[in-house]
C-alpha cells in the first residue's frame, strides 16, 4: 500500500479534497471524520479546515486504508446511482436490511475500519470477491 507522503504533493492535495468532500456530503461532523480518517489522538476540530485548504492529510499508520475505503464507498454509490448522487448519500443514512437495520452510515461511524470493510463489501461486489479469494 502507497503512503500519502510516497505521492507527489498535488495528487496529496488532490486526494485530501476529494476525501473531504466525501466525508462533508456524507454529513459527517469533524469529531466523525477524525474518528472514521483515524487521526492522530488529540487532533482539534478546528484542524478538519486545514484539511479543505491544500494541506493534506497527515501520513499516519490506517489513514491511507482508511482514504481507500472512504473512495471505493463513493465510487460504488456512484456506480449504484449514476443518475442521481444524492441516493447515494440517502442510502447511507438509510437503515438496511443488510445490516440488521442499522444505517450504514452509523456503522462506519461506530466500527470505524471494520465498518468502512463492511459497507464497502456491501456496495462493491469486485472488492468483496477480491477479499474473499485471498482468505
Amino acid at each position: 500500500m502507497i503512503s500519502i507522503g510516497d505521492m507527489p504533493h498535488d495528487e496529496q492535495i488532490s486526494l485530501t479534497l476529494a476525501v473531504m468532500s466525501i466525508l462533508d456530503g456524507w454529513g459527517l461532523s469533524s469529531a466523525q471524520q477524525i474518528s472514521v480518517l483515524n487521526l492522530p489522538q488529540g487532533t482539534p476540530l478546528r484542524a478538519m479546515r486545514k484539511y479543505r485548504d491544500n494541506t493534506p492529510l497527515p501520513d499516519a499508520p490506517g489513514v491511507m486504508e482508511r482514504l481507500e475505503h472512504i473512495v471505493g464507498i463513493a465510487d460504488a454509490l456512484r456506480t449504484s446511482y449514476p443518475h442521481n448522487p444524492a441516493m447515494g448519500n440517502l442510502w447511507l443514512q438509510q437503515s438496511n436490511r443488510h445490516f440488521q437495520g442499522q444505517i450504514p452510515l452509523a456503522i462506519i461511524v461506530e466500527e470505524g475500519l471494520d465498518g468502512l470493510v463492511k459497507v464497502r463489501m456491501h456496495l462493491d461486489c469486485s472488492y468483496d470477491w477480491h477479499t474473499d479469494s485471498g482468505s
